[in-house]
């Protein structure tokens, strides 16, 4: 099992890794360009993530953008049925109803609110099987 965590905040990243560490080894990178590149190439390897978190906003590309290509190319790679479908998580501080709204529409799984503690998380990957 492995993940990836999307956050231009290297605090952020680095919290959020932290708080994973020993459970689930990530890969960390600040912007949604290098975060497709890197799920695209899990993807082609065989060996797909099997958690993102993704920061809803961020420079270059942001969270909705980057989500809806990383569904794009599971379903490319024939990973997008019920039970193959890896669990995005979008990471966000005070979203408006309508803008998670339309996460969920684009196919995230689930939405955590910044600043995200490792009790939330955890009770959350636990929630998906993750733990």
């Amino acid at each position: 099992m492995k993940g990836l965590i999307v956050d231009d905040l290297l605090e952020n990243r680095k919290l959020l890794n932290d708080y994973l560490q020993n459970r689930i080894p990530c890969d960390l990178t600040s912007n949604g360009p290098d975060a497709l590149d890197l799920f695209q190439d899990a993807l082609a390897d065989g060996d797909p993530y099997q958690l993102v978190l993704l920061d809803i906003m961020m420079p270059e590309m942001d969270g909705q953008e980057v989500l809806l290509k990383m569904r794009a190319l599971e379903s490319q790679h024939g990973q997008s049925g019920p039970n193959e479908a890896i669990i995005i998580m979008v990471t966000a501080a005070d979203s408006p109803r309508h803008v998670l709204d339309s996460f969920f529409k684009g196919g995230c799984s689930d939405y955590l609110e910044k600043p995200v503690t490792r009790q939330t998380l955890l009770e959350t990957l636990a929630e998906y099987r993750l733990l």
